[in-house]
């Protein structure tokens, strides 16, 4: 077997070959255990190398152990053992501790009368010989593994030291003997700490990485050559870098420096980050992935999005089109694929049936698919670079504000595989580079979707504009991509929302994290708009965000034939009542009372409440609502206007169904989400939502001083009409 996993950090420059033992190890690999590819099964790993470099272990002044790092890595080193894995540790450090030692030796044997002599300042600032690096790893060896233990000690965790040179491994009767040493202590459970014997190894070579200190190549050399012997899963090694490339020769071309063992940010987490397969730097593995990497894929998108963006609307146009015609006339195709992953999750039994109806397709589903792409390639002809404000700011000084593209957008969605080609068809239209991260369940119909997608792209030369991520990166590894990825979109459950924008630390998430709506009935409500609304907002798609979850009903209206119906057509369509606390007091009967009045049910269940007036209605929506849809049912015109005003969310309807807070059915072709955030796109987000803008000044040399007290000019800033180019309207005198 060749390598299966490398983690590396070394503190070498760029392009410093690497020592030979190491290009071998590289070369060799790991020859047990199954072959890891992705760094989510960096969690399968149980033997483990852990490779120290001076840097890490060290104070910058090379004259002292940087305790607290060390205590740090001795906590998650423990950790790790007492869940059941083998750790070993390759350190470096005793030269260091060494010189420490010997220094403070020398300062305390000067005599008294030259102590006296110098004074106590001038006494620290003498000058010391040169320490031989041997003497001092022999002086500081007993004292780095005295700390070791002590520190293991705190977490129950027993440690022996192993010292070797490389030339203990090629005698085979040592290797073998060194083997089955280590091997006894990874099974009584004890952590064995490895070091070069630097007391008798040769001198450091000249231009060594640490001057004064053996070089760190002999301890890469030891972890690798340890990593082979004893058939690790995984090799970590930390140095002071922060992530820079290097070029380690043909054999190791693929390494990369990926982490950091020194940084005070990551240095708590950084070992078992990577074993929980987070991305702290660069993962390498011998197992080329299928595809690119994630970030070459956010690579290519971008720079394919700015060829898309900088096409005419008319090509944009008639890609979304050719897109919508693929869909019918491969309609067989996408249902074949369709029904491959319906099946799948039917045998699983682990899908709710509300994702599975979101799941499955259909010649209707697809046919209003095309129908809402050309929608959107209508609306592609006014978009981009659209001028929205002329100003003349001063004689033959000219701003215009025009619509760009935000850039990058990653979108995240779980079973619903019709939301690739309505999102694929926004990103184009307004000139975005998109990344797609679909659901497991939905991987064959999500496949065939993209292929139809970059088939429609590629006429144009930008099939690379709309990649789908179909690697194994963990969502939250790419919700940390904020120098590549400039807004995320999450579709799928308030779980999944929240669940990104507690990970999205550095990019703008665009989403809602509930759904919870509201229909209120109002005293002076029409019966029949009663039933009809109320029936659709909750039975048409119980599992939608934008479906009713809490029914409002006026005090005076309990009793009536009007509340008898109400209920009536809840139980007709086997809608389990959720009583409030006000609501239940008035009630004859008993049904479940609600445990909060702030839930999203997501199914055929809804929470019933009584409320005084319409004001009660408005402060009871704002307490508890999502701030997503919200419906008043009246006849008084009054009393709706002042619902429509006063309710602060994304939607208020009155007298329509909350189901229509939807791009679609807005006419917007299709959306990329239902968005109730303050700043931005708010309700369903359609083209518009995905622009941004930007500022063109057209001058003549202008300069701010021109303006100043002394200067010769005067700002004019008048609003010019929105026409043709401004520059066809330039002054001409």
């Amino acid at each position: 077997m060749l390598l299966q996993r490398l983690t590396v950090c070394s503190k070498m420059p760029k392009q410093t070959k690497v020592c030979c033992s190491f290009k071998r190890f590289l070369m060799q690999g790991w020859s047990h255990g199954m072959p890891f590819a992705h760094r989510s099964e960096l969690r399968q790993a149980k033997r483990i190398v852990v490779k120290l470099g001076s840097a890490v272990v060290t104070r910058g002044d090379e004259c002292g152990l940087a305790l607290g790092r060390l205590a740090s890595i001795v906590e998650q080193v423990a950790m790790l053992q007492n869940q059941g894995r083998e750790m070993m540790i390759v350190t470096s450090g005793a030269v260091a501790f060494g010189k420490q030692r010997l220094r403070h030796e020398i300062l305390l044997s000067q005599s008294v009368r030259q102590a006296l002599h110098t004074g106590h300042n001038q006494l620290n600032d003498m000058s010391l010989p040169v320490l031989e690096a041997r003497a001092c790893a022999a002086a500081g060896q007993s004292g780095l593994m005295a700390l070791y233990e002590a520190m293991f000690t705190q977490y129950s965790t027993c440690t022996a030291q192993v010292l070797v040179t490389n030339l203990d491994f090629h005698d085979d009767q040592k290797r073998q003997n060194l083997n089955s040493t280590l091997q006894e202590l990874l099974r009584m459970n004890i952590v064995p700490i490895i070091n070069t014997n630097d007391a008798v190894v040769p001198p450091p070579e000249p231009n060594s990485d640490l001057q004064g200190v053996i070089s760190i190549k002999d301890n890469d050399s030891l972890a690798a050559r340890l990593a082979v012997e004893m058939k690790a899963d995984l090799l970590i090694a930390l140095s002071d870098v922060e992530g820079e490339s290097c070029s380690l020769g043909s054999a190791g071309r693929h390494l990369s420096v990926i982490a950091n063992g020194t940084h005070p940010k990551v240095t708590g987490h950084v070992i078992t980050d990577i074993v929980e397969g987070k991305k702290v730097g660069t993962f390498f593995s011998e197992i080329k992935p299928a595809g690119p990497s994630v970030e070459q894929q956010t690579e290519m998108a971008r720079n394919s999005g700015r060829t898309l963006a900088s096409l005419h609307p008319d090509q944009r146009s008639e890609i979304i089109c050719q897109l919508a015609e693929l869909l019918t006339e491969r309609k067989d195709e996408i249902l074949a694929a369709n029904k491959m992953d319906v099946e799948l999750a039917v045998t699983a039994e682990h899908m709710a049936p509300a994702m599975l109806k979101r799941l499955t397709l259909s010649p209707a589903k697809l046919n209003s698919l095309a129908i809402g792409l050309r929608q959107i390639a209508v609306a592609a002809q006014d978009s981009v670079g659209r001028v929205l404000r002329r100003t003349r700011v001063a004689h033959n000084l000219e701003l215009e504000q025009i619509s760009v593209p935000i850039g990058v957008l990653l979108v995240i969605f779980e079973a619903r595989p019709d939301c690739l080609p309505q999102v694929a068809a926004l990103a184009i239209a307004s000139g975005n580079a998109l990344l797609l991260k679909g659901g497991k369940e939905a991987a064959n119909t999500n496949h065939i979707l993209h292929e139809l997608t970059q088939t429609a792209l590629s006429k144009h030369g930008v099939a690379d504009a709309v990649q789908l991520v179909s690697t194994r990166e963990e969502v939250e590894d790419l919700c940390r991509l904020d120098k590549l990825i400039d807004l995320i979109i999450p579709r799928g459950s308030s779980q999944l929302v929240r669940d990104i924008q507690h990970v999205a630390k550095g990019i703008p998430v665009l989403g809602h994290s509930e759904g919870i709506c509201h229909v209120y009935v109002d005293v002076d409500a029409s019966v029949d708009k009663v039933l009809k609304i109320v029936r659709d907002s909750k039975c048409d798609y119980p599992a939608a965000c934008n479906a009713m979850e809490t029914l409002l009903i006026h005090r005076d209206l309990l009793r009536t034939s009007v509340f008898d119906q109400i209920i009536d057509t809840l139980r007709t369509e086997r809608v389990k009542i959720h009583a409030g606390p006000r609501f239940a007091s008035y009630l004859t009967f008993s049904p479940s009372e609600a445990q909060s009045l702030r839930t999203e049910y997501g199914d055929l269940a809804c929470c019933v409440e009584v409320v005084d007036s319409m004001q009660e209605a408005v402060d009871h929506i704002h307490k508890y609502g999502s701030s997503h849809t919200d419906v008043i049912i009246t006849e008084n015109e009054n009393t709706a206007e002042q619902f429509l005003q006063q309710v602060d969310s994304a939607c208020v309807f009155w007298n329509a169904s909350s189901r229509f807070a939807d791009g679609y059915r807005f006419g917007l072709g299709a959306e990329v989400g239902i968005s109730t955030a303050r700043i931005h796109a708010r309700g369903p987000v359609g083209l518009e939502g995905l622009l941004t803008t930007k500022w063109v000044l057209r001058g003549e040399g202008h300069t701010a001083a021109d303006f100043s007290e002394q200067g010769t000019m005067k700002y004019l800033h008048e609003n010019l009409p929105i026409g043709p180019p401004l520059a066809s309207h330039r002054d001409s005198n």
